[in-house]
């Protein structure tokens, strides 16, 4: 594979991509807050697992990823550039593999990951969010009540 230089202006562009803190994460975390559900964010749900969630539910086990449509390979909206096309395929198929990885590795500890993409409607995504984070609770409640 033969990768070819990146111009400035892409170099700068990209430079400019928030990785966290973005519009729609911010827009999410304030929907959950309104709710009332208290979350900690940027957060590595599982110790010895370099894996950051945007979102973490300690005690309910929930880890919230906002995954841009770009970087993750949307289904939906991923576009695959022409320029350095095998060097970007690669790297967002990577992530796409590291994503499933984390899922799994979460899943194995006990704890459920929800994926929210950046299209969404931080509405649609916050009545999901709150809909596993419930859940979750009302299994613990039920799991203390029976010991």
């Amino acid at each position: 594979m033969r990768v070819l230089e990146t111009t400035a202006s892409t170099s700068f562009r990209m430079s400019k991509q928030r990785s966290r803190d973005t519009g729609v994460e911010i827009a999410l975390r304030r929907i959950l807050h309104a709710s009332g559900l208290r979350y900690r964010v940027h957060r590595r749900p599982l110790k010895g697992v370099r894996r950051e969630a945007d979102i973490v539910f300690g005690p309910a086990k929930v880890a919230v990823f906002v995954d841009g449509c770009f970087w993750h390979g949307c289904p939906e909206h991923a576009t695959w550039p022409k320029r350095n096309s095998g060097f970007w395929r690669e790297k967002i198929e990577k992530n796409r593999a590291r994503d499933a990885n984390t899922d799994a590795l979460l899943l194995e500890a006990g704890w459920a990951s929800v994926r929210v993409w950046e299209h969404e409607s931080a509405d649609e995504a916050a009545a999901r969010v709150k809909a596993v984070v419930a859940a979750r609770r009302a299994m613990r409640r039920v799991h203390s009540a029976a010991e």
